[in-house]
């Protein structure tokens, strides 16, 4: 095998019994199925910096991969579980009832998982489909689960930790409150004048003041580092509390053990040791290239960028964070990017510490069939890659 061949970055995602490998112009999927026999799929992948020369440029290029990842996970996932359910009498008989699964908290999954990509869920096929749809279709669906997806994280992650963070500093006295506000009462210089209108409104009924009370909350505050800050920790520790909550599922814990399959295979091929299961099992399971570090650059970046563009109205600040979602995006990917290299510097990887760390969780220790699979997953997707051409990044999981 050429030097170059190994100058190759390749990537990938745990899906359901199996791995997607993905190198810069291919992937492959490989599954397990219920009888122990290894299936795959592999296809090369569509160049779209060709057709569209700007998107080969810094930031627009993270963007470009984000979506193009989303699509390919979720056509991944698709395929794993058609492959491992089998047909719906036999997911029946084993009572398992597949309608949505977190399919973003590890891999590209996770990495697409920034609007959700990551973390969100996808829903996945219980019943068998043609062999062929991941080459064939599967465009529509793919668009649904990504529509999805993204309402749910902007929601979660976006929506909510914006609304708590606002209420929290009207109501802890850190920002100012309306005039006529219990928030406002509690503050000496309008203690007075708060309590009389509090005193004058005491006979409403409940519903009106259960209103007066969340148009309190929801009074503007204009962001500050302090703010975004805060709003940055109350959005990773819903990322935190959904990744382990999800690590407490038996069926979850098997992805993760894929996962680190899929991360030791990603090393043996970067050490240039053959690919086999002998050499994969003595590789670490915690990589920086991993979207679970992604989505932690993702929460450092946007913390940065949210508190130089801000407004003084919540609908506002609102928008403009959904807006720069590909700003954050592709600036995050750019950083991944550098700290993959061997020569960036101490800033770059000190930035991708928690989420190596946080792969202690989103990665498990796989047996020798699981690293089997990501194996052969890696094997087919070398086998349509080019001999020669520059090597381009492909996101880990």
């Amino acid at each position: 095998m050429s030097i170059n061949e190994r100058d190759l970055i390749v990537g990938g995602q745990a899906v359901i019994e199996g791995v997607m490998m993905r190198t810069p112009n291919a992937y492959a999927v490989a599954v397990r199925k219920a009888d122990g026999t290894i299936v795959n799929i592999a296809a090369r992948l569509p160049k779209w910096s060709d057709k569209y020369p700007l998107l080969k440029l810094p930031i627009l290029r993270g963007s470009a991969v984000l979506v193009q990842s989303m699509g390919l996970g979720i056509k991944a996932l698709n395929y794993s579980a058609n492959e491992a359910f089998g047909d719906v009498q036999e997911a029946e008989a084993r009572e398992v009832k597949i309608a949505l699964t977190p399919a973003v908290i590890e891999g590209e999954g996770d990495f697409a998982g920034l609007t959700g990509a990551v973390p969100g869920l996808f829903p996945v096929p219980t019943q068998k489909r043609s062999q062929d749809e991941m080459k064939k279709g599967g465009t529509a669906a793919a668009a649904g689960s990504i529509i999805v997806a993204m309402i749910f994280n902007v929601l979660l992650f976006v929506a909510a930790p914006l609304l708590l963070t606002n209420a929290l500093f009207i109501g802890a006295g850190w920002a100012t409150a309306p005039i006529n506000s219990p928030a406002a009462a509690s503050s000496p210089q309008t203690a007075g004048t708060a309590s009389d209108a509090e005193a004058a409104n005491s006979h409403d009924a409940w519903y009106a003041r259960g209103w007066r009370n969340v148009k309190t909350y929801l009074h503007p505050v204009r962001p500050s580092i302090a703010f975004n800050l805060i709003d940055g920790v109350i959005r990773m520790s819903f990322f935190l509390i959904m990744i382990f909550s999800f690590s407490l599922v038996k069926d979850i814990r098997r992805v993760f053990e894929y996962h680190g399959a899929e991360h030791k295979t990603v090393f043996t091929w970067e050490a240039g040791l053959p690919l086999t299961v002998a050499n994969a099992r003595p590789q670490p399971r915690q990589h920086p290239r991993c979207g679970t570090s992604f989505l932690m650059v993702v929460m450092l970046v946007s913390i940065a960028l949210f508190s130089v563009i801000k407004f003084d109205s919540l609908v506002y600040n609102f928008l403009v964070r959904v807006a720069l979602v590909p700003l954050v995006a592709g600036l995050s990917y750019e950083i991944i990017r550098l700290s993959a290299k061997k020569e960036s510097g101490w800033f770059f990887k000190l930035i991708t510490k928690p989420g190596v760390w946080l792969q202690n969780i989103t990665t498990q220790e796989p047996d020798d069939q699981q690293l089997e699979v990501a194996i052969e997953a890696l094997k087919e997707s070398l086998k349509l890659e080019p001999q020669t051409g520059e090597p381009a990044l492909a996101p880990l999981s």
